[in-house]
């Protein structure tokens, strides 16, 4: 029989204010990607928070490593270990002939989408690559194999229903009493299907769960708190 466990969160102090340096705001704004500074300077106090429980802080989705540079400094400011999920082989609105397509990102032999030179020379530039495991692979198949309990979770990967929700049963199951929960591109309106209906919808389906209780909100950024384990 399944039976629901109590989790006390950890204990809050000055840390989900933390602000990244001067060089690592202009590394963020210098890379390549779409998360803005609002949502970033969000995701980065919530990654200085959960690098608190000592576990590796984990992305779903990295793209050119825009976001991976504030997930891989707070890591480093906590002494963990930031991971990054990603088959490089670029999200489904992000594919040659779509608004959102960089032509730099084509591997120009294949003629496919390769973003991980770009993600690479991300961490190369600001110093970071020695604070980063980039797992290079579709997310279920390297949730399928992972063991290890994490601190934050961002799901910021393929917006359809099968990806966004892929990524939330192959990775939430090994969040820590605790940790924290990143949704990005939560759009609830209609007309946003393609761009964030997908991830408002995990959005819901994690608050529904009573698993999670909301933390804070920027802009389409959700951060959410796990105090409720199933076991």
């Amino acid at each position: 029989m399944v039976r629901e466990q109590r989790c006390d969160p950890v204990p809050r102090g000055s840390t989900m204010t933390a602000a990244p340096t001067p060089e690592i705001l202009a590394a963020f704004e210098a890379a390549e990607g779409f998360m803005p500074l609002d949502e970033g300077l969000a995701l980065y106090a919530a990654a200085v928070e959960a690098g608190g429980l000592g576990l590796p802080l984990l992305e779903v989705g990295s793209y050119c490593g825009r976001s991976t540079i504030l997930l891989a400094d707070a890591a480093r400011r906590a002494g963990v270990t930031a991971v990054t999920v990603d088959h490089h082989r670029g999200s489904e609105e992000q594919q040659p002939g779509w608004d959102y397509h960089d032509p730099r990102t084509v591997d120009p032999e294949l003629g496919v989408m390769d973003t991980l030179p770009m993600f690479r020379r991300t961490l190369h530039r600001a110093g970071l690559e020695d604070h980063v495991v980039a797992l290079v692979g579709r997310s279920p198949q390297v949730a399928a194999l992972w063991n290890t309990p994490l601190g934050l979770v961002f799901v910021d990967g393929g917006h359809t229903d099968e990806h966004a929700g892929a990524d939330y049963e192959g990775w939430v199951p090994h969040l820590a009493p605790g940790g924290l929960l990143l949704i990005h591109d939560v759009f609830p309106d209609p007309k946003d299907e393609f761009t964030g209906q997908a991830p408002y919808r995990v959005y819901l389906r994690a608050l529904a769960s009573g698993a999670f209780t909301e933390v804070s909100v920027t802009d389409s950024l959700r951060v959410l708190r796990r105090t409720r384990a199933t076991g």
